[in-house]
């Protein structure tokens, strides 16, 4: 059997790069940009078909917003002619950005789910030629609590388990569907946020992030404006698990797909000052579902770097030993194919990097 190809997917500021690298993955060939000035806020392989189907989110001030489709691993693109929208005109009120876009579950191979600003979630049954809004969530009672955080209004985290769907929103917080989006209920209890009225609220959280971890659906990961938590129980309490970094502020989160004990992080300074903490770029890992945190700096400029790691800027493979990436505002892309130990920059300067995939090809 032939080994796989690491893709990792890149969304910039202006358009599309794909590094791509045997399984040894000691050397990236980079290409592109694919869907040159578009803005890619998200992109993905999916893993269903061996990563030979991809989608990209793509925003253009002129041209407009549009899902974009590959048939060959994300060589060639090609536009749908449906977006995922409230109203059937271009206005603002009707669709600003796509934030999200994730696959469904492995029994329904033509499911893909989006989230917008303003806040809505979305689904195709039919790999992105028509979308279907999903009531329930943004018709939610809770929904009156939801308002505007630095970068909108938006549904940026999306994952899907079966039947059971999650979303995150900023600023709203985690809502969780167990009957595939007919229902939502949301998912705060035991989060702090002290920017609200009420200490610990139901709804109106500032979320930046949300992963599930794909052997352990019943273990969550969030990153708040308040700390980096974890869920036990499908989300419905949280533990804070911030203690052992340099910040509770930050976006990015990264998982080990075959050990829910696994997490990656890059803490950010505050929400005043958006950049790594100290002029260090340092990657942190815990191998115990947070009780303590390794800070991973091998390869990585620890003096004057201030950059920025967005939400979606830091991701994982699948593969042994595990390799982790992360792209930053200078459009740098770091690597590393041993669990973060080492760190190595690929030789390219890209434009601002504001997404991360990496899957394999087959």
């Amino acid at each position: 059997m032939s080994q796989p190809e690491v893709a990792i997917l890149i969304g910039t500021r202006k358009g599309l790069f794909i590094a791509r690298s045997d399984a040894s993955r000691r050397q990236f060939e980079i290409e592109g940009p694919h869907l040159a000035g578009y803005e890619i806020q998200r992109a993905f392989l999916d893993p269903r078909d061996g990563g030979r189907t991809g989608y990209a989110a793509a925003h253009h001030p002129i041209w407009g917003i549009h899902i974009y489709r590959s048939e060959n691993a994300g060589r060639d693109w090609q536009p749908l002619a449906d977006v995922p929208r409230h109203g059937d005109d271009d206005g603002p009120e009707s669709l600003k950005v796509i934030w999200s876009l994730a696959p469904g579950p492995a029994a329904q191979p033509d499911t893909i789910y989006a989230g917008i600003e303003p806040p809505g979630m979305f689904v195709s049954h039919d790999r992105g030629r028509h979308w279907e809004c999903l009531d329930a969530f943004h018709q939610h009672p809770s929904a009156r609590h939801w308002h505007p955080a630095k970068g909108g209004c938006a549904v940026h985290s999306l994952a899907a388990c079966n039947d059971r769907l999650y979303a995150a929103l900023a600023a709203g917080g985690v809502y969780r569907s167990d009957d595939g989006g007919t229902s939502f209920r949301p998912c705060n209890r035991g989060v702090r946020a002290p920017y609200l009225p009420q200490a610990e609220p139901e709804a109106g959280h500032n979320d930046h992030t949300l992963r599930v971890h794909p052997a352990d659906p019943d273990r969550l990961y969030r990153q708040s404006h308040t700390g980096t938590w974890r869920s036990d129980d499908a989300g419905e309490s949280w533990v804070e698990i911030t203690s052992g970094l340099p910040s509770d502020f930050g976006y990015a989160l990264g998982l080990d797909p075959k050990d829910p004990d696994v997490l990656f992080t890059i803490p950010e300074d505050s929400s005043q000052f958006r950049s790594t903490v100290d002029g260090k770029l340092r990657v942190y890992r815990t191998e115990n579902a947070g009780s303590d945190w390794v800070a991973l700096t091998n390869g990585l400029p620890q003096r004057n770097c201030y950059v920025t790691v967005l939400r979606d800027g830091l991701d994982t493979d699948d593969l042994d030993p595990l390799g982790v990436y992360f792209g930053t505002s200078n459009g740098q892309l770091y690597a590393s194919r041993n669990r973060g130990e080492r760190f190595d920059a690929l030789p390219a300067f890209l434009p601002p990097i504001l997404s991360i995939q990496a899957g394999r090809v087959e």
